[in-house]
């Protein structure tokens, strides 16, 4: 590899400390050919893409993936790093959405692979299983200039596999809550002076997990709660020289499923951002409270109920783990949790995820990860090749697109790629095709927009 944009190489100097002198050439070229290869991102058809097919020495390609001594974990430290600077302001706070999703893999040498509930294809009333590599993901939600919207920006992978592969090593099974506990304290490390949000669904809500949140600095979360947990008072003060143990709690408050039914309960109108970008007009109830089941201690939050005036959307309850947030900044911050799911489907339709095929345990444990960051990495290319610049969105006269995509995105940094360097380290060949400039210009758009 030659030549490369100048503003991507800028910003692929921040990872290149991480290889050694030899791998980061390798690296470099499995980092571009998964952006610019359709299709699968396997190792085989990357090396195809960049005009490595007559390459004796293939396997160093695999080998940065499945033998080499280069930290994950550094990469996305340095990844979120770029992404907290490049678009998140330096007053306002970090909010970070995480969840899970399944890998559909299958194949007997896939050591962590297991049986679990399919998201996608499951619903009330079914129940689909899927073989497949359960993945946590942390992504950083931020508003994205020129797409005029919030994307989630992926930076932090982690394989969380399942009980019974950990009682067949002897090994301690971590939930999905501890999991997400390490990954948090790890990301507070790496942002010691900063406010974290930490956006999560339902699975989060776990009283444990909540009062490890608790207990960080600076630090809070935002879930789902359920309408029929136990809330209660603070605990009264201790009266002088009453015998017997503290009071770890007050007097029973009214379960949230009863307030929505109480009319003496005070709803608020407000009109609240909402699921696809817009606004509507929801009544919300709020108050503090303590969350407490036995044996774990209680857990202060600030609970919001929502209900729709006009009956289209189930009433829902809410928690934050910071009592003084604002009730409708939680919603807020609640519904962005949605592009996280946004993520997700675009990674699997335009950069291959569930189309690998490595079977070492290290290359699994690196190779997913890699295609979620690489998310990141082009929305971060992006940013880069456009300096402030009006993003040229594809038009047709059968469709007026307004906004930008993850795909337009893609192919704005492909069309860079693809005309600025000579990719093949293959022995060069003097043969050259003269072709009209605007045939090119197709062949490279049409290239750009390969799915």
């Amino acid at each position: 590899m030659q030549t490369l944009p100048t503003r991507i190489i800028h910003v692929l100097r921040h990872f290149e400390t991480v290889f050694s002198e030899r791998m980061w050439e390798w690296a470099k070229v499995l980092l571009i050919g998964a952006i610019l290869a359709p299709g699968e991102r396997t190792v085989t058809a990357i090396l195809r893409v960049m005009g490595c097919a007559d390459e004796k020495h293939f396997q160093n390609y695999h080998r940065v993936l499945s033998r080499a001594t280069w930290s994950s974990r550094e990469l996305s430290r340095r990844l979120l790093v770029v992404l907290v600077h490049l678009f998140v302001a330096a007053t306002g706070p970090v909010i970070l959405g995480i969840d899970e999703t399944i890998e559909r893999r299958r194949g007997r040498k896939i050591a962590a692979r297991g049986v679990y509930r399919d998201p996608v294809r499951s619903s009330k009333e079914f129940f689909v299983k899927t073989n497949g590599l359960r993945w946590i993901s942390m992504m950083l939600l931020t508003p994205i200039p020129w797409a005029q919207r919030i994307w989630a920006l992926p930076f932090l992978s982690v394989l969380a596999p399942s009980e019974r592969y950990h009682e067949g090593r002897q090994m301690r099974h971590k939930t999905i809550t501890d999991w997400a506990w390490q990954m948090i304290v790890q990301v507070r490390r790496w942002l010691p002076g900063r406010k974290l949000v930490v956006v999560a669904d339902g699975t989060y809500a776990v009283l444990a997990f909540l009062r490890n949140i608790c207990r960080l600095p600076n630090t809070c979360l935002v879930t789902r709660l359920r309408l029929d947990a136990c809330l209660y008072e603070p605990a009264p003060e201790r009266k002088a020289g009453k015998k017997g143990r503290r009071a770890v709690k007050g007097e029973r408050q009214p379960k949230l499923a009863e307030r929505l039914h109480d009319p003496k309960n005070v709803w608020q109108k407000c009109t609240l951002p909402w699921y696809g970008g817009m606004t509507r007009e929801m009544e919300i109830a709020t108050g503090t409270a303590l969350w407490y089941q036995s044996p774990i201690p209680p857990v202060a939050i600030r609970w919001v109920l929502i209900r729709d005036p006009k009956g289209q959307y189930e009433p829902m309850a809410l928690l934050c783990t910071d009592q003084q947030v604002d009730p409708a900044q939680i919603v807020s911050w609640f519904v962005l949790r949605w592009t996280v799911e946004v993520t997700f489907h675009e990674v699997r339709t335009h950069l291959g995820v569930e189309t690998q095929r490595q079977w070492s345990d290290l290359a699994i444990l690196r190779t997913t990860p890699a295609l979620l960051g690489l998310f990141s990495l082009v929305t971060v290319f992006a940013q880069q090749l456009l300096e402030e610049q009006v993003f040229p969105v594809r038009q047709a006269a059968w469709y007026r697109k307004s906004l930008p995509t993850f795909s337009d995105t893609l192919a704005l940094v492909r069309q860079h790629l693809w005309p600025s360097a000579y990719f093949s380290v293959s022995p060069s060949n003097s043969d050259t095709v003269q072709i009209p400039r605007a045939l090119f210009d197709r062949f490279v758009e049409t290239l750009a927009f390969v799915a």
